[in-house]
């Protein structure tokens, strides 16, 4: 069959045509950032490590089992041991020494209680009023958020549930000044006033008022699950953007599975069956609605024909919570990671972690390189297709992009850094005031109470129980040295003995 030039044309540009179109799809995907709350690398169907566990044949997370299947799954990715730390990493893609909201944030001006209080440690005077998106706030870090670096390349932003980025009365306490257009529920506290719609999500609940979710009253009286009524808004807001002709990004920060462990009546009735005791039943029903809800918004966006376009991003912002309120032996419910939330050992730490990028991320793919909560940022924006942003701060992140698209990456050569000169309040193993580094399988540990140091290899001992720095002087020193150099480089705060009234050195001086 023969074609006249203007037919020619017309298919030449029909072609390229497309060819554009699917360029700038791949230059301006949607992108939803799915982060869950106090969710442990063990808390899922989904093995984060090289063998099936007890506790993945406990949890229910189908849907999680469908994006790693459709996606990739890393089984070496971290956060910090409490929320605000990471969760203001993540938005300016500055590590916790260096931005200092080094503990989770509430009150305006105030250190924690459990601080203040401390028989041992005087503690400094970190970021606790946390994120701004403004210069000349006390006690907080001025940056170019993630989302603003987003809008400004032409996103519609979406915030749906846990922020606690800012304090109390401060501006950094409200998504929308920090650069999201739509704000479903999200203010300065880190847990639901309640998970209940008939409970009002904890709102005229006479001195609790700091804990109630905002901006729910369309729930109000009804039997509805918080973790719900957060994902038919998120979708509504979704139409909304969809209505702008713009992409997307939605930041799915649920408050599940933070504390109160309150029943879920959907999902709670076939654990208390396996034996649970009530406690660990409301967990594992936090976990599966959790789960439905990734579920939902995957079914949402196949239907809608947004799933070819969409990055799904799944992480959680500290490791599972063990110390406290759950049922059964403390410190045992991330096994065989040690410890839990507050910890700096990886049970406090590492986290589940899937992306799902159609047409880019190979299915059913793993990665054992290792990561960190502030690689998010500059990674978001490269997927983006933003170059070159100015922000305010300094990115301390590495984009993962290479990994993603399955090309050469090694992690084995740089550092990723810990720091919390700060109390969490409950007690247990790895919890505390410290400082951490971890370089290729070896990871140390600093305690400053103490000033005493672990050294473990991950590798070999991913539960952390043989302390190495006797038999491994020479790899103690260099980590020690590592890990004081950059503290001392970022100009790290530290806590000081309160009998001596000094401040506690850096490890490197302990040292002979």
């Amino acid at each position: 069959m023969k074609y006249g030039p203007f037919v020619f044309v017309m298919i030449v540009g029909f072609f390229l045509g497309g060819c554009t179109s699917k360029m700038m799809k791949v230059k301006q995907p949607n992108i939803i950032l799915f982060l869950v709350d106090d969710m442990g690398w063990q808390d899922t169907s989904v093995p984060f490590w090289d063998k099936k566990t007890a506790y993945n044949s406990l949890y229910k997370t189908p849907n999680m089992e469908r994006l790693a299947a459709e996606g990739m799954k890393f089984t070496d990715a971290y956060a910090t041991a409490v929320c605000s730390p990471t969760r203001v990493s993540l938005m300016t893609g500055m590590n916790a020494a260096k931005h200092r909201v080094t503990n989770w944030t509430l009150r305006k001006d105030n250190i924690q209680p459990m601080e203040k209080n401390h028989p041992h440690l005087t503690f400094p005077q970190w970021n606790v009023n946390g994120l701004s998106p403004v210069a000349g706030i006390d006690y907080s870090v001025h940056a170019t958020t993630l989302p603003t670096a987003l809008k400004n390349a032409g996103y519609f932003t979406i915030h749906s549930g846990k922020s606690h980025l800012g304090a109390n009365d401060t501006p950094g306490e409200n998504p929308l000044n920090i650069g999201f257009d739509i704000n479903i529920g999200g203010h300065a506290a880190g847990a639901p006033g309640s998970y209940l719609g008939i409970d009002n999500f904890g709102n005229d609940k006479k001195g609790r008022e700091v804990w109630a979710v905002p901006g729910m009253e369309d729930y109000y009286g009804e039997d509805i699950f918080l973790t719900e009524a957060l994902t038919l808004e998120a979708m509504k807001a979704i139409d909304t953007a969809v209505a702008t002709k713009k992409p997307f990004f939605l930041f799915m920060a649920h408050y599940a599975i933070h504390t109160p462990l309150m029943e879920d009546k959907r999902f709670i009735q076939k654990y208390i069956d396996l034996g649970l005791d009530l406690k660990e039943a409301k967990y594992a029903a936090l976990i599966e609605g959790m789960d439905k809800s990734l579920g939902d918004l995957m079914d949402y966006l196949e239907t809608n024909n947004l799933d070819d376009n969409t990055i799904i991003m799944f992480m959680s912002d500290n490791g599972g919570l063990s110390a406290v309120a759950r049922g059964g032996e403390k410190h045992t419910h991330n096994k065989p990671l040690a410890s839990g939330k507050g910890s700096v050992y990886e049970g406090g730490i590492r986290e589940p972690m899937l992306v799902k990028w159609p047409g880019t991320i190979k299915p059913n793919s793993v990665s054992g390189e290792y990561l960190i909560i502030e690689d998010f940022y500059p990674t978001i924006l490269e997927m983006a297709g933003i170059r070159n942003a100015e922000t305010v701060q300094t990115i301390d992140g590495v984009s993962f992009m290479p990994l993603l698209k399955g090309e050469e990456f090694d992690s084995s050569e740089r550092a990723l850094f810990w720091h919390y000169p700060n109390e969490w309040g409950p007690s247990g193993p790895g919890i505390g005031a410290s400082s951490a580094v971890r370089l290729g399988d070896w990871k140390f540990i600093y305690y400053h109470l103490d000033q005493r140091m672990e050294l473990f290899n991950l590798k070999d001992d991913i539960g952390e129980q043989n302390n190495r720095i006797e038999n491994q002087p020479q790899k103690t020193r260099e980590l020690a040295k590592i890990l004081s150099d950059y503290l001392i480089k970022v100009k790290a705060q530290m806590p000081s003995n309160k009998a001596t009234n000094k401040v506690i050195p850096m490890p490197i001086k302990n040292l002979k």
